[in-house]
């Protein structure tokens, strides 16, 4: 097991090339990965499953031990990302399949990937946790609320329908992930440090065959979905740190909530886009996975860094 958790570690920190890498591939030779997409949906309930896995209950306690950090995180989540994709949608008149999808990730709740961007930023990793799997809990209900309210302009939504799909795909494997955890304990620890690579393959499979479903669509439209996927990134990230700033959160709950908003779970975007919509509403999903873990690991290493270099100004003033 010390073999595979090196290998799953090495995976995880390398989560971004992995992404880029295998988007390219499966763009010059979509029919090594197109067969992927009709698994779409089962490879997220294995990573849902994986994240029940490592879930405890001190997971929760943030809920109780700072509220008002936890509750600016959740309604952050659910309100910049889908206002901000629903803007970009109407400013640039995307068609009805692209701005589907681009709503869709908005309205999803935020990646498992930004809790380890949280640790990596020297953030409030606690809150960032917390905030995933609080977000993660309401998606079945605010994710095709949200959706159905914001994109119905562009095509039809079915509220029961997503509901079932985020239930099965999201909710009931994160139960089994939890309760398998609480009835074997032991053994579960022992697994989890493999969890990072079962993430990254899957996350990576599920970005492979969108593009490779897409391929005719990326080099029509590529550039102006690449550009509204960088926007609503970065304008996420942005102004969910002013905005737990203006709230006089402290620095670390800043920049744990920052990236909450800014990293969205892509891949339920996906699996969501390809069973209710179509192939191309999934494309934004795709090009977001990718883009988030580029700014991501570059924005926690930033902070990492400043953080650090701050502390060792501290101690040498002390001393």
């Amino acid at each position: 097991m010390g073999t595979l958790g090196k290998i799953s570690n090495f995976a995880g920190n390398t989560f971004a090339i992995w992404v880029i890498l295998f988007a390219v591939l499966s763009f010059f030779f979509p029919e090594a990965f197109a067969w992927i997409g009709p698994y779409i949906s089962l490879l997220l309930g294995i990573i849902m499953f994986g994240m029940g896995l490592t879930l405890t209950l001190d997971d929760f306690k943030g809920v109780v031990q700072a509220p008002k950090s936890v509750l600016i995180a959740v309604l952050a989540q659910y309100t910049i990302m889908p206002l901000l994709a629903f803007g970009l949608a109407a400013l640039f008149q995307l068609p009805p399949e692209i701005a589907v999808g681009v709503i869709l990730v908005g309205c999803c709740p935020g990646g498992t990937a930004s809790n380890v961007m949280a640790f990596l930023a020297k953030g409030n990793t606690a809150l960032s946790v917390t905030t995933t799997a609080v977000s993660t809990i309401l998606a079945p209900v605010l994710t095709p609320a949200l959706t159905l309210l914001l994109a119905s302009n562009w095509l039809p939504v079915s509220f029961m329908d997503m509901f079932i799909s985020i239930i099965q795909v999201v909710l009931i494997p994160i139960g089994l992930g939890v309760g398998i955890r609480l009835l074997f304990p032991k053994q579960v620890e022992k697994s989890v440090p493999a969890l990072p690579l079962v993430s990254v393959i899957g996350i990576v499979a599920v970005a492979s065959a969108v593009v490779a479903g897409n391929t005719d669509s990326i080099v029509t439209s590529g550039l102006v979905i690449f550009g509204v996927v960088i926007l609503h990134n970065l304008l996420g990230l942005l102004i969910g740190f002013f905005l737990a700033k203006m709230l006089k959160l402290d620095f670390s709950d800043q920049k744990a909530i920052s990236i909450e908003v800014g990293m969205q779970n892509s891949g339920l975007a996906a699996s969501l886009a390809s069973a209710h919509f179509s192939p191309l509403s999934a494309l934004p999903s795709a090009i977001f996975s990718v883009w988030h873990n580029i700014s991501g690991p570059v924005l926690a290493t930033w902070w990492g860094k400043r953080s650090e270099n701050q502390q060792q100004d501290n101690e040498e003033k002390v001393s």
